[in-house]
């Protein structure tokens, strides 16, 4: 019998995804450093045969009357995200088995796109719709020790905060790793953090693979 995802049928092979991997990019750049970092994971994921989905953490914010949430409550019903892109982001986010985020080093830590967005995941963890879901992170930064492992952090909490499997960018066919792929910009010429983020999506399918059963 095929299955299909709640989230809509995409056929691979003549069959159904059985996995989805998504990439977050928060830099307000469409096509910038950040995404160098994110294509290299996605295509990763889709050379093993796997669905991938892209989000914009800006372009989710611009149907959204009040971009930037104002309190966190746990009764939060994300009236903000009816019928607009970022529903529809949010409603992806759902359906991941991995999530890949990126986001450029701003003053020490990630931008405020991906700050306002991620802000605007509260009715996930509600529902523990993240919970063991895997994520891993890459950033770049202008200059080479200029914030990444900051920047890295703080994702890292964001996402320890909604309960998922955070992975860092080690794997068993290279090494233990460390946080996650940092690079310098540009980051399309740092072959060593395209390299780690890789890795990084690699590791990401690796748990998401083994973990599958623990996720809704």
């Amino acid at each position: 019998m095929i299955k299909a995802r709640i989230y809509g049928l995409s056929l691979y092979q003549g069959g159904v995804y059985e996995m989805l991997f998504v990439a977050v990019n928060g830099s307000p750049h469409k096509d910038g450093n950040t995404m160098a970092l994110l294509r290299e994971g996605l295509l990763v994921a889709r050379k093993l045969g796997h669905e991938t989905k892209l989000i914009h953490a800006a372009e989710a914010l611009q149907g959204v009357k009040d971009p930037f949430c104002t309190e966190c409550v746990r009764v939060c019903e994300c009236q903000c995200s009816q019928g607009n892109s970022l529903g529809h982001a949010l409603d992806i986010l759902r359906q991941a088995d991995g999530i890949l985020i990126g986001t450029p080093v701003y003053f020490g830590t990630v931008s405020g796109q991906l700050k306002a967005f991620w802000d605007k995941t509260r009715n996930l963890r509600k529902n523990k719709d993240l919970l063991n879901t895997v994520g891993g992170v890459v950033t770049v930064g202008a200059a080479r020790f200029g914030g990444q492992e900051m920047a890295l952090q703080a994702v890292i909490h964001m996402m320890l905060v909604q309960g998922m499997t955070v992975v860092g960018d080690g794997q068993s066919d290279f090494d233990c790793g460390h946080f996650g792929a940092s690079a310098q910009k540009p980051s399309a010429e740092d072959e060593f953090a395209l390299r780690r983020a890789r890795i990084t999506m690699e590791r990401i399918i690796e748990v998401a693979e083994a973990t599958k059963p623990l996720r809704k």
